[in-house]
């Protein structure tokens, strides 16, 4: 944590650490709590720890109403959890297409596979539904690279994103997105299977 930033505490453990390093929930109008990634939305905050645990506690025991004195709506686990996994995808999205359009993407086996050999690749997307023996390949070569794999998205979903036809490989290469990428991944990764390793 950097010296001065400001601290919260977990609703659930009431741990206290820095501001950066939870996840912000905020009332809508309507008083359903949603989450608020960017920390930007309007109104009082309620912060929990970037683990599943505190998130199912703080559900379970009732902390967003208490946080929010008085009745809200939307704030059981089964809820928050499902559109705070959709959320992190869609950031975890925007950051990949952003990446494709400025022209830091390559995708296809053979390009990709030739980056990673020149060791110019940041980060590797490797489709869910690849074949083990894919998923296996370019894992080893990426960890030869020390090169972090994620398994996110399916074929379809990256090619979607990169406005093609169905992609089992996608790398981003160094750039200035990989660490944005590799930052929502990792939070991500916090909560849900699939982040990065």
């Amino acid at each position: 944590m950097k010296d001065g930033s400001p601290e919260r505490s977990c609703i659930s453990c009431r741990r206290v650490q820095g501001k950066e390093t939870l996840v912000r929930f905020v009332l809508a109008p309507d008083r359903t709590v949603v989450p608020d990634l960017q920390g930007k939305l309007p109104g009082r905050g309620a912060y929990v720890c970037q683990n599943m645990n505190c998130l199912r506690e703080a559900a379970a025991k009732r902390q967003f109403a208490r946080a929010f004195k008085g009745e809200v709506r939307g704030s059981g686990f089964d809820l928050l959890a499902p559109m705070l996994e959709h959320l992190m995808r869609e950031r975890i999205s925007g950051y990949l297409s952003l990446a494709n359009k400025a022209g830091k993407v390559v995708s296809g086996s053979d390009a990709v596979m030739d980056y990673l050999h020149r060791g110019t690749v940041g980060l590797l997307f490797i489709a869910s539904d690849c074949s083990d023996a894919t998923r296996q390949r370019f894992a080893s070569a990426a960890e030869r690279q020390a090169v972090a794999c994620c398994l996110l998205f399916d074929q379809h979903q990256l090619g979607s994103l990169l406005g093609k036809e169905q992609r089992g490989i996608v790398a981003v290469t160094d750039s200035g997105f990989v660490d944005s990428i590799r930052n929502e991944l990792n939070r991500y990764g916090n909560f849900f299977e699939g982040g990065v390793w």
